[in-house]
């Protein structure tokens, strides 16, 4: 697993301004390289005070883990970290080990609920997608009579180029110091931090341009233009007596899901999502939660729709998407380049993590995105007065 530490107010607003900074079409490169720095010195400093605080705690366990002939680290794992500490850092060009890497993707996946839904898929080297249509994998014909026609599924493929994610990793060089499993800790932990940011981003909002295209962006087919999704309707979930108006409003969501661009009908139950800003998911979860007969307080969307909070959706707004439909991926050896003058009056040693990354919507309706209309004015009573004889 990786480091669990509280995020301070400095690394939630460096988070925020670097969101704003991408998402800003009129930003200049300074102005992201400087919103890019911020980020990272805050993400350093908070897991650097982390690891500071938890050594002392855990040097009993480990001791323990270590008795017990349990090893934090594979064998790979530990050679490599280990000579990283020998050395005073990793060597230039050097690989992370697969089994930290398939680390790195599992908690990735597991601990940011968006890429999960999205199904993110670890590629390696792979860049092509195979489709079938398995509505064209059968044939009828007469029993014992010939073979009507070749059973054989209508197949194509496409090319999924891979755009290059880097991350940016400042290690201390008092935290070679702390021995290889920290070491192997908290390089995952910045590897997961960052990512995650840089791959809901472009999961979302990507513009094409370099980037992902986003699931909130729509694809000229002739042209190949990425403009953003104008909205498909606006929701209320207001309440009503038998939730009528919850229930119908996602009911016009779920029907236009469930055909293509090409109006080919699709199976979408139990397979959409809703993604919408954390500040919105407040008052979605205000409006579907019910008390039981027992006390309990029940969250829950008609069609089992699942809710995921990212801060990539502008708040007001409520991305749908089909689960299968949008395609995210990673490929490739987390690859370390190391500058070791760049920050050496710090003490510490810069070292930049490219990754491949990168993904796109099957097509326009693999998502949809709507307006937020949530409400919670207040109810008026009416009081009236009888006068006395």
């Amino acid at each position: 697993m990786t480091i669990k530490f509280d995020k301070s107010k400095a690394f939630n607003e460096a988070k925020t301004k670097l969101t704003a900074v991408l998402a800003s079409e009129n930003s200049t490169e300074k102005e992201q390289t400087d919103a890019f720095q911020n980020f990272f010195d805050a993400l350093q400093s908070e897991v650097v005070n982390t690891v500071r605080s938890q050594v002392n705690d855990e040097m009993l366990d480990r001791s323990i883990l270590q008795q017990r002939g349990q090893n934090v680290l594979t064998s790979e794992e530990m050679k490599f970290f280990n000579a990283a500490v020998l050395d005073g850092g990793f060597k230039d060009d050097s690989i992370l080990p697969v089994t930290t890497q398939e680390r790195v993707f599992e908690d990735l996946t597991t601990e940011h609920p968006l890429l999960e839904a999205l199904g993110l898929q670890d590629l390696g080297a792979v860049t092509r997608f195979i489709y079938s249509d398995p509505t064209k994998a059968y044939a009828w014909g007469q029993l014992f009579g010939g073979i009507a026609g070749q059973v054989n599924a209508a197949f194509s493929e496409e090319q999924f180029g891979q755009l290059k994610l880097t991350a940016f990793a400042v290690i201390p060089n008092d935290m070679l110091e702390l021995g290889p499993v920290w070491v192997e800790r908290y390089v995952r932990t910045l590897l997961v931090e960052s990512y995650s940011v840089g791959l809901e981003y472009g999961f979302v909002n990507g513009t094409g341009n370099n980037q992902p295209i986003g699931l909130m962006k729509n694809v000229d087919p002739d042209t190949g233009a990425v403009t953003t999704k104008t909205s498909s309707g606006t929701l209320t979930f207001a309440p009503s007596q038998y939730g009528e108006v919850v229930s119908g409003e996602l009911y016009e969501v779920i029907k236009a899901l469930s055909t293509d661009a090409d109006g080919k009908s699709l199976k979408v139950l139990n397979k959409v999502v809703m993604v919408v800003n954390p500040v919105d998911a407040i008052g979605v979860q205000a409006r579907n939660t019910i008390q039981t007969a027992n006390g309990q307080w029940v969250m829950a969307l008609p069609y089992n729709i699942q809710v995921v909070e990212s801060e990539e959706v502008p708040v007001g707004k409520a991305l749908f998407f089909v689960k299968g439909r949008y395609l995210a991926a990673i490929a490739g050896g987390y690859k370390l380049k190391k500058f070791d003058q760049t920050l050496a009056i710090e003490d510490a040693t810069l070292y930049t993590i490219k990754q491949f990354a990168n993904g796109k919507p099957k097509d326009n309706k693999a998502a949809l995105v709507y307006d937020l209309d949530i409400s919670f004015a207040p109810s008026t009573t009416t009081t009236t007065t009888n006068g006395g004889a």
